[in-house]
């Protein structure tokens, strides 16, 4: 299966909490898209990582993307190395995306910065025909992604872009709702986290407003970018 995009996080419930509004519109738009987590979520505060499996399952579902895969790297202890870096190729190999859509390049968990270098180092490696892959028995082919753009997730990071995503908020709100142990519930007997706050679940939409306002729009989601994005002529902006 080829997709057009794939966007990856370090945790279950990242990609939704970063892009989920994006990812909707570009399946509306008659895009194939699909979700790779590099690791099951094993540390979080709450929840456990049979839990998410299935929460992420249930999101993906809402989501309608073509697929997700997860790694399986140890949580807050992968590295960007060797071993890991061709385990990602793989799947980039595997799916030849267009567009990559990854971790914050900076954030307050040490996995996001870790999982976007990782993960953008992966994407031009994939690129190189000499590294030699292969899945099921079957040797890949060297694929390099067009663009690798960058989500936001907890810090104030200054996009380089937006995306108007107005009409897609509440799926995104949907596919993060899904991940019941994560989030704010005043009825969960579990330890308190700063995610699992009714004010970081109301963040996520005054950030989304915030943003779209920017652009004379409800609602956008903003991505960062590691090369200057090129446009035909000026009309091409909006």
């Amino acid at each position: 299966m080829k997709l057009d995009i794939l966007a990856v996080g370090a945790h279950p419930d990242d990609v939704e909490l970063g892009c989920g509004a994006t990812i909707a519109k570009e399946i509306s738009l008659g895009k194939k898209v699909g979700i790779l987590d590099l690791t099951r979520g094993e540390l979080g505060t709450r929840g456990s990582a049979e839990i998410r499996d299935k929460e992420s399952s249930d999101a993906a579902k809402i989501l309608k993307v073509e697929v997700r895969e997860n790694l399986a790297f140890s949580d807050a202890f992968f590295v960007n190395d060797k071993a890991h870096q061709r385990e990602v190729i793989k799947i980039i190999r595997k799916y030849k995306p267009n567009i990559v859509l990854c971790n914050a390049i900076d954030d307050r968990h040490i996995d996001h910065g870790k999982g976007s270098k990782l993960v953008s180092d992966a994407c031009f490696l994939s690129g190189l025909r000499k590294i030699e892959t292969e899945v099921d028995g079957k040797n890949q082919e060297a694929w390099r992604p067009k663009h690798v753009y960058h989500y936001i997730q907890w810090k104030n990071i200054e996009p380089d872009f937006v995306v108007d995503v107005t009409g897609f908020i509440d799926k995104k709100t949907e596919a993060i709702k899904a991940y019941a142990s994560q989030f704010y519930d005043p009825n969960s007997k579990e330890p308190n986290s700063p995610i699992a706050t009714k004010t970081f679940l109301e963040s996520i939409e005054y950030r989304a407003k915030d943003l779209g306002r920017l652009i004379s729009a409800d609602y956008a989601e903003g991505f960062t970018v590691e090369r200057y994005v090129a446009v035909d002529n000026l009309d091409d902006l909006i």
